[in-house]
C-alpha cells in the first residue's frame, strides 16, 4: 500500500473489516483488509486518482465487492507472479525446452 492512501486507508478500516467479515462467511478465511484494500486500488480504481475519489465512493465500491470478482482477480495475479517451473531442476527444464530427437 503506498504511503499517500494509509489517510485514506485508515478511514476506510471499518468498510474494510466488514467486507473480510463477509468473505469469512463464503470460506475465504485468508483475505485480509490489506488484501481487500490492493484489489481496489489495483482493479478498482487502477485508472482512477484515488486520492481524488469521495469517501463515500471508495466506501461503497469496497462493499460492493463481490466473493468471485476477488478470487477471479487473485487467481489471474497468481498466475502471472507464479513460477511454473519451480520443482523443475535445469536438466528436466532443457529436456522440455529442447527436446532431443531419437537417431535412428
Amino acid at each position: 500500500m503506498e504511503n499517500s492512501y494509509n489517510h485514506i486507508y485508515t478511514h476506510v478500516l471499518p468498510a474494510l473489516e466488514s467486507k473480510k467479515s463477509e468473505f469469512k462467511v463464503y470460506q475465504y478465511e485468508t483475505v485480509t483488509e490489506a488484501d481487500i484494500w490492493k484489489y481496489c486500488v489495483e482493479k478498482k480504481w487502477r485508472k482512477l486518482d484515488v486520492l481524488s475519489l469521495s469517501l463515500h465512493k471508495i466506501v461503497n465500491d469496497v462493499l460492493s465487492i463481490t466473493p468471485a470478482e476477488y478470487m477471479t482477480y487473485e487467481q489471474i495475479e497468481n498466475s502471472r507472479t507464479s513460477n511454473w517451473f519451480s520443482e523443475i531442476n535445469q536438466e528436466e527444464l532443457q529436456i522440455l525446452l529442447n527436446p532431443q530427437t531419437e537417431e535412428k
